[in-house]
């Protein structure tokens, strides 16, 4: 499909790299960033039939989280048995790399073809920094793909704010209501940059005024805490007195997902208790949106909430089965008064 005839994605990333923590006392913060495995597929599997339009919060260049690199992330269903699998083998004594990727060569070859579409498709981005709890074969790929960004051209990204101001410019083509889905990855950058956003409030608000699905995955549903704001006319920020997102549910990282990072993942401090400054399921409640709950955190947890036209998961593993209910979505007939 030509360039022209295409159709259009709003591809939200989140920025910002360094991720604050409430404990322990003088370590601030540990590095992070987006979550590739959490985007990848969608870019595959629409890249032939849509435009993308690169956007984060503040139109910075986001920063790739080097720990959403690992190989058990790839595995989607089996991602908590691959998991323990994986952390069992690397702990041994004679851990040996070649052999551990020769072992789940399927997991390493999607890891690749997801590293190829990121050059393709974002070309440039930064790099998080190795950290002490951090998968080794993941920091084993680390002075390769940094070395691999380094040869990539830079794109722009959009800011949330030049996107409400295009949009509302009426010498400006640039239409909100011209975009079949926008989509947001995770990893711990939507801790940083998309909560609490009036900017990105008002592009969520636009985008469900017409029709728009709004997908997000893992960390990425933190984003509906800034539909409890909207921008007026004048570029000032208000706050909603009856919010439309307010009781949607969604599917997000429990809590006890982020407990398992803080305690023995790689956001783990070594010898120290640590602790984020919160939680994505709380923020959430507090904003008035509620989460999904599993028993299982691994489960795939696939949610569409047709009043906000709002589809989401709980983590990597379900990003290929959130990328069939978008393909579904957006090729249904629209219903009766539903705008698209």
């Amino acid at each position: 499909m030509s360039g022209m005839n295409k159709r259009k994605a709003l591809i939200l990333i989140p920025s910002g790299g360094d991720l604050p923590l409430a404990e322990p006392a003088g370590v601030a913060s540990v590095s992070i960033g987006f979550y590739l495995v959490e985007l990848a597929e969608v870019l595959r599997r629409f890249q032939d039939t849509h435009e993308f339009t690169l956007a984060t919060p503040d139109g910075s260049v986001p920063q790739l989280d080097i720990n959403g690199t690992a190989l058990p992330y790839h595995a989607l269903a089996d991602l908590a048995a691959t998991t323990g699998q994986a952390r069992q083998l690397q702990a041994a004594a004679e851990f040996d790399l070649a052999a551990y990727r020769d072992r789940y060569a399927t997991l390493a070859a999607r890891r690749e073809n997801e590293l190829r579409l990121l050059e393709r498709h974002l070309g440039q981005v930064e790099l998080s920094a190795v950290l002490p709890g951090t998968d080794k074969d993941a920091a084993a790929l680390h002075p390769e793909l940094a070395a691999r960004l380094s040869r990539m051209p830079r794109h722009t990204y959009l800011s949330a704010r030049q996107i409400v101001e295009r949009h509302r410019d009426p010498a400006d083509d640039f239409d909100l209501a011209g975009f079949d889905f926008v989509h947001a990855p995770g990893g711990h950058a939507p801790m940083i940059s998309f909560r609490d956003d009036p900017w990105v409030g008002e592009i969520l608000h636009t985008l469900r005024d017409n029709g728009v699905l709004i997908s997000l995955i893992c960390h990425a549903p933190v984003i509906l805490t800034s539909t409890r704001f909207r921008i007026d006319r004048d570029g000032n920020p208000y706050e909603l007195a009856d919010n439309p997102f307010a009781g949607t549910t969604v599917s997000t990282v429990p809590q006890a997902a982020e407990r398992a990072a803080e305690d023995y993942g790689y956001l783990h401090v070594p010898g120290k208790q640590t602790r984020l400054t919160y939680y994505i399921d709380e923020a959430l409640e507090q904003a008035g949106i509620h989460n999904l709950h599993k028993p299982n955190p691994a489960s795939v947890e696939v949610h569409h909430e047709p009043t906000t036209n709002v589809l989401s998961t709980n983590g990597p593993q379900g990003v290929d089965a959130l990328a069939d209910q978008i393909d579904k979505l957006i090729s249904a007939p629209a219903t009766p008064g539903q705008q698209r």
